[in-house]
């Protein structure tokens, strides 16, 4: 039995993100020969791809129009190649549009099994259309219905996954869902690192710092840690905020720090560099990551709440989607109510009032990391769902049509 698997994946660097963080961490710990990456052309992957141990294997379509119709046509037909040449056993999904469309494909010309990470905002956005549209519905009902197996990164996640295979009446195969919590790298992210020079380089006065690392979108809770940074500052005259992360509702925050009059306590550093990323988590005395959920939008899991962690900080994390399966409760951090100011604020005073607790729950979380929420892990854990659906009889896999 061949031991190589594909992975399919429309996130990968040098594109940003936490998706492109999690296939990327695939790609450079799966033992070298046993992986192929399948993905899109991007400017700079040249060099980027050079780092990992297993092949990347490059369409010549752009990523951008990998969801295009033209772009799913030539992806199917590369993969099925792929497969002929490296006699492949399974195909790992890293999203589930686009790239389960190809997946799908190849299953049904060569029986070769497949499996889908599902991450919360695709499945949100999925219930949106198949709710819309009975060719959507349909559409959905195949890629779900035939997959060998659905990955989650929480038991939220989980849960929803489960909650739409019912909803397309494929209650049967809510035994194939899984749950594999993600991790960080504690190596990169680890305490003691000195963060003035960082400092120094953006511009940032001494003081307390909450640090959130986060695109720049609504449901991040940008705006709740503002409103919540507004109600501590007359307790705490030396607290500040910094957001590391891009996005286009920067403005937005930036008068809304003005009009809660703490504009000049929040910074908005939009241009710090990989390498960097460690000692921005070291500047902080206190993590917050306090996202929510919208109509399309929700925090599967949070990576950023375990790069706090293995940097030794306490974190505050929001009680939604997946986010608490990254926190344990009352020992590496505290939950608090997204769309609750007050709330997130008392979180946080907790941590700035008690530094005791504060490194206590530093130490706890960088003991987790070490322990469990690691990447290393989290491959061992997918390498081995995917030998067992390899090793499967034909017949129990989800190739049976629903």
């Amino acid at each position: 039995m061949t031991s190589h698997d594909l992975l399919l994946t429309f996130d990968f660097p040098p594109m940003g993100g936490g998706i492109a963080r999690w296939m990327e961490e695939i790609a450079l710990r799966y033992p070298e020969g046993d992986l192929i990456v399948s993905t899109g052309a991007m400017a700079g992957s040249e060099i980027a791809d050079r780092r990992y141990p297993n092949r990347v294997d490059r369409l010549s379509v752009p990523a951008r129009r990998l969801k295009t119709l033209q772009g799913l046509v030539s992806w199917s037909r590369r993969v099925t190649s792929l497969i002929a040449e490296h006699e492949a056993g399974f195909i790992w999904c890293g999203n589930l549009r686009p790239a389960a469309y190809p997946a799908k494909w190849a299953h049904e010309r060569s029986g070769i099994p497949y499996g889908v990470i599902v991450h919360g905002g695709d499945l949100l956005a999925l219930r949106i259309n198949y709710l819309e549209s009975r060719i959507k519905r349909a559409a959905a009902r195949a890629l779900l219905g035939t997959a060998e197996v659905l990955v989650a990164s929480s038991r939220w996640t989980h849960d929803l996954a489960c909650d739409v295979l019912r909803e397309l009446g494929l209650a049967e195969r809510t035994g194939r869902v899984r749950v594999v919590p993600l991790g960080t790298d504690p190596q990169r992210f680890h305490p003691g690192l000195d963060p003035r020079p960082f400092a120094d380089a953006h511009q940032l006065p001494s003081g307390r710092w909450l640090v959130t690392v986060a695109r720049l979108v609504p449901h991040k809770g940008i705006d709740t840690t503002i409103r919540a940074l507004a109600l501590l500052a007359p307790r705490f005259p030396d607290l500040r905020y910094v957001v590391v992360g891009r996005g286009g509702e920067r403005a937005a925050f930036e008068a809304l720090a003005g009009q809660a009059g703490v504009g000049d306590r929040v910074r908005f550093l939009t241009e710090v560099a990989d390498p960097e990323l460690p000692f921005a988590y070291a500047l902080g005395t206190v993590y917050v990551g306090v996202s929510r959920q919208t109509a399309q939008d929700v925090e599967g899991f949070g990576i950023s709440l375990l790069e706090a962690q293995a940097s030794g900080k306490p974190v505050v994390a929001g009680r939604s989607g997946g986010m608490p399966d990254a926190v344990q409760e009352g020992t590496t951090g505290l939950l608090a109510d997204p769309e609750d100011p007050g709330s997130v604020a008392a979180a946080i005073s907790e941590f700035l009032e008690n530094p005791g607790r504060s490194e206590k729950f530093g130490r706890a979380g960088r003991e987790a990391v070490e322990r469990f929420f690691n990447w290393p892990r989290v491959v061992a854990d997918l390498r081995a769902i995917s030998a067992e659906a390899r090793s499967a009889p034909r017949g129990s896999r989800g190739s049976d049509r629903p």
